[in-house]
C-alpha cells in the first residue's frame, strides 16, 4: 500500500476567501489518495500581512490559491511564486482581465462586492477578524467575549476550525495547551458549554508532527514529535478538560466540517 501524499494548500484573499476555498476543495475531490491541509487567510489587505503569509507558504512548500481583486497583490503573489518555485493558482485576475477585454469596461477593484452588505455579512466579517485577533491565545480577554473557546495541544486543528466557524458567524478564540505553561485565569471564567477540548490519537499526531518537521527541513525525531511526549501532552489536556467539565472531541478521523457541526449542534442544544 502506497504512503499517503500530503499537500499544503494556502488560500489567500482580500475578501472572505470562499471562492478560493470552493475552487480548491472542488478540485481536491479528484485526488482521493492525497491528504490536503488547508490554511485560509481571509481579509489579507496589507502588504505586511501578505508577506508574512507568503513566507509561511514558502516554508510549508504550499500550493497557493489566491483570489485578490487588488491587481497589485495578485501580481506580487504570482511573482513571489515564480521566484521561489511555488505553484500558484490565480483564481480571479485572469477572469477579471478577460471580462475587461470583452466588455471594454474597467473593473472596480473592490473586494467583497458580491456580498450583500447586510447584518449577516458584517457579522461574518466581525467573526473572522475576531478569530484572527484571538488566535493562539494572543489576548486572554477574547475568551470572555467568544461564542466558542477551543482548547487543544499543538496540531489539533484549532486555527482552521476557528476560521471555518467564523465563516458560520461564530466568534471563536483558541488556546494552545502546553503542560509547562500557566493557563490564563479567564479560561476558568468561561461557561463550560462554550468550551470544547480537542484531542487526537497519539499515532496520528506523531505522523502530523513528523511531517511538519520534515517540511521545515528539520529532524523529524524530536521531543515535539515523540510518542512519549505526545501522550503526556494528551494526558495533561484530558485532565484539564475533566476539571473544566467541557465537551471533548477527538478530531483524528474528522474533517473540519464534521467537528464544526458537532460544536454547532451542541451550542444550539444549549441555547
Amino acid at each position: 500500500m502506497s504512503a499517503t501524499i500530503t499537500m499544503n494548500v494556502y488560500i489567500i484573499s482580500d475578501s472572505l476567501g470562499e471562492t478560493g476555498y470552493s475552487l480548491a476543495t472542488a478540485a481536491a475531490v479528484q485526488f482521493p489518495k492525497v491528504k490536503f491541509n488547508y490554511r485560509r487567510f481571509p481579509l489579507t489587505r496589507t502588504k505586511e500581512k501578505l508577506q508574512q503569509v507568503l513566507d509561511q507558504a514558502k516554508n510549508d512548500n504550499a500550493l497557493i490559491v489566491h483570489t485578490f481583486v487588488n491587481p497589485n497583490f495578485s501580481a506580487y503573489v504570482n511573482e513571489f511564486g515564480e521566484k521561489h518555485d511555488l505553484t500558484i493558482l490565480d483564481g480571479m485576475s485572469n477572469l477579471i482581465h478577460a471580462m475587461q477585454e470583452k466588455s471594454g469596461d474597467q473593473p472596480l477593484g473592490q473586494p467583497g462586492r458580491n456580498h450583500k452588505l447586510n447584518q449577516t455579512y458584517f457579522k461574518r466579517i466581525d467573526a473572522l477578524e475576531f478569530a484572527v485577533t484571538y488566535d493562539d491565545g494572543k489576548d486572554p480577554a477574547g475568551f470572555l467575549k467568544a461564542d466558542v473557546v477551543l482548547l487543544g495541544i499543538s496540531r489539533t486543528s484549532k486555527t482552521p476550525l476557528s476560521l471555518y466557524m467564523a465563516n458560520k458567524n461564530y466568534r471563536v478564540a483558541n488556546l494552545p495547551l502546553v503542560p509547562q505553561a500557566q493557563l490564563p485565569k479567564e479560561i476558568w471564567q468561561v461557561p463550560k458549554k462554550k468550551i470544547f477540548g480537542l484531542t487526537n490519537d497519539p499515532q496520528v499526531l506523531n505522523s502530523i508532527r513528523r511531517e511538519r518537521m520534515i517540511t521545515y527541513g528539520l529532524n523529524p525525531d524530536t521531543n515535539y514529535s515523540s510518542l512519549d511526549n505526545i501522550e503526556a501532552e494528551l494526558a495533561y489536556a484530558q485532565d484539564l478538560y475533566q476539571k473544566l467539565g467541557c465537551t471533548v472531541i477527538n478530531v483524528a478521523n474528522k474533517s473540519i466540517e464534521e467537528t464544526a457541526t458537532i460544536i454547532i449542534e451542541q451550542l444550539e442544544d444549549h441555547s
